[in-house]
This record gives C-alpha cells, structure tokens and sequence, in this order.
C-alpha cells in the first residue's frame, strides 16, 4: 500500500463524538510507553502526526486520521499506566472498551507490544478480553530494534509460547520498528488486504 495522503480529522472525548462514516478504521492501542505514535508516524510516513512525547499516557482522546481519503488510522488512549487520577483511568477505560465493542466500521484492533519485555499480565489480560469478544485484532511487537535478533527472535518465541497456552490459533503477529521502519510495508499490506475484501464483499 502506498500512503498518498494521511491528515488528521479529529480528536474525540467519547465514541458518540467519532466521525460518522463507513469508512473501515483500524485502531492502534497499547501500553503506555510502548511507541505507538512512532509507530503511527513511520506507517504514514508522517513525522509529526501524532505526537509523540516522552510522558506515558498523553493521548487521551480517540484520535481519526484520515488515510488516502479510504480508511481510518485511529489512535486510541494506552492502557496502564498513566498520570492520571483513578477516576480518569477508569473513564478512559470505558471509552477504550465502548469504542472496541460499539464500533461498527472499526475492522482491526492493533495491540502493541514491546518486544524488549516478557509477556505482561495486562497485556494478557486485555488480548483475552478481546479474544472473549470476539474482537478482530493482530499484535505488533514494537523497538525490535532495541534488541539484537537472537534475543528479538528469544522474546517473539517465548510470547507465542506464552499465547499457545490460552489461544487455540495465534492472532497475526508484526515485529516493528519506528526507526528502522521494519513491519511498515507488512501492516499496510495487511490493512489493504482487509479492504480490498470489504469491497468485494456484497452489499
């Protein structure tokens, strides 16, 4: 997939805010800290379109970009930790999880993993949620670069190892890197393959 044009539509305090379109959305969601607007940034090829900051749990709104005027790139609050009271963990965790379950156009939940770590509880504990729902989803293993490819390859095994033990069948998995743009080209493939099977799907 070549990434024409990639602009920012809006930001959302509540699901019942987000743009009113059919367009299909494939959201991106992770711990706090794990480079997800880096990552946005080298999927679009955009340096500055989301922002990136050094403080964990910036993004609190549901963000759309829109991507070649034919989906949406939405960005979604992390989870964990965050410098925010409790009561504003837990609203930000009912619109993360009204937003996964409610919207219709949304097509692929992408969770992101920092490969650096072994498997974390919430981590784990958010990907059965998903799995419990029935919420389409891949995971994507972030700063591969960080790590050497003996132990990037160690800590991909030891996940899907880790995985096996609830899930029948392993989701899609993508080793990423913001800064060496490794997994760009395989997520976007990825993205256009679901849409081209949405269009060719019967109205």
């Amino acid at each position: 997939m070549v990434i024409r044009t990639a602009k920012f539509v809006k930001s959302s305090p509540e699901v019942s805010q987000c743009p009113e379109s059919t367009l299909p959305e494939y959201a991106f969601i992770g711990r706090s800290n794990v480079g997800k607007s880096s990552l946005i940034n080298m999927l679009t090829g955009i340096k500055t379109l989301a922002k990136v900051s050094g403080t964990p749990g910036k993004t609190q709104l549901i963000n759309h970009f829109d991507i070649n005027e034919s989906w949406f790139l939405v960005d979604l609050p992390g989870y964990g930790y965050a410098r925010t009271g409790k009561k504003q963990r837990t609203e930000f965790a009912e619109m993360i999880s009204q937003y996964i379950l409610t919207r219709e156009t949304l097509h692929c939940l992408f969770v992101l993993i920092d490969s650096r770590h072994k498997p974390q509880p919430i981590d784990s504990t958010f990907i059965n949620w998903l799995g419990n729902n029935g919420i389409p989803f891949a995971l994507v293993f972030t700063k591969s670069d960080k790590l050497g490819s003996v132990k990037l390859n160690e800590s991909i095994s030891l996940y899907k190892k880790h995985l096996s033990e609830s899930w029948e069948e392993l989701p899609p998995l993508f080793i990423s890197s913001a800064v060496t743009r490794t997994g760009r080209d395989e997520i976007l493939n990825y993205i256009d393959s679901i849409n081209k099977l949405l269009k060719d799907q019967p109205k």
